[in-house]
């Protein structure tokens, strides 16, 4: 998932870094292109965009079969549900950890062969604050986001022997226009200001009391790409404002 938010943000600092990008999202609309095409003429970079619904593990892998060629692998779609144990909706379970978790295998699984060939890899999955810890209510997303720091540790392994990484990014809250567009009616939920809201109840368990950026796990990306990350593999690198440090 890469048409905005987190994705987009990984995105726009890889092409910032020079690399030639594939975006996607589940929607193939015309705004969908010229997004490409805008990151293309920004960066002076190629990139294409591939529609495919990542839910469909066929889907996932002909993604990367279209692609072509994969040396660099983010995984970050996602979903969210709330609700409590005994009255989650058991379609929204099963959408959650298959776009949440199992797309990443299927994604990784389709692009290793590619990496190899090539004689280089980074895999780098986007996994969340909720992959390390939990709260209530969010049992389906924290349990994908645990699974995919488990698969992210298993897949470093595998490839422990090859010039191929494999690393997990785990925000906390990032400033995202869904996060943005959320503020208003929390405000009004809680009879609070914005400000109040944002630092009181949003940012409650993020120490910093300050969102971290799309900018920011972008750039956390392009390092894990580098020379200097090289022996970086199978962690975790949160970045989380002290968030999992409580």
């Amino acid at each position: 998932g890469s048409n905005s938010g987190i994705g987009l943000g990984v995105a726009h600092e890889l092409a910032r870094a020079g690399a030639d990008v594939v975006i996607n999202s589940f929607t193939d609309t015309p705004e969908d292109h010229a997004l490409a095409d805008a990151i293309a003429k920004e960066h002076g970079v190629s990139v294409r965009y591939i529609q495919a619904d990542m839910s469909k593990p066929d889907q996932c892998r002909a993604l990367i079969e279209q692609a072509g060629t994969c040396d660099i692998l983010v995984n970050n779609a996602g979903i969210q549900h709330v609700a409590p144990i005994d009255e989650f909706p058991i379609e929204k379970w099963d959408a959650i950890i298959a776009i949440n978790l199992s797309s990443a295998f299927h994604t990784t699984a389709a692009a290793l062969p590619m990496m190899r060939e090539a004689g280089w890899g980074r895999v780098i999955n986007i996994a969340s604050a909720h992959g390390l810890t939990a709260s209530p209510f969010k049992s389906a997303y924290i349990a994908a986001k645990h699974g995919v720091v488990g698969l992210s540790k298993t897949t470093a392994l595998e490839t422990a022997r090859e010039p191929i990484t494999c690393n997990a990014i785990c925000p906390g809250y990032v400033l995202t226009p869904l996060v943005e567009a959320q503020i208003p009616d929390t405000a009004k939920k809680y009879e609070m200001s914005e400000e109040e809201v944002t630092q009181k109840v949003i940012l409650e368990r993020q120490p910093s009391k300050e969102f971290a950026t799309v900018e920011q796990i972008g750039g956390t990306a392009v390092f894990l790409c580098s020379d200097a990350a090289a022996q970086i593999t199978g962690t975790t690198i949160s970045v989380d404002g002290g968030w999992t440090a409580l």
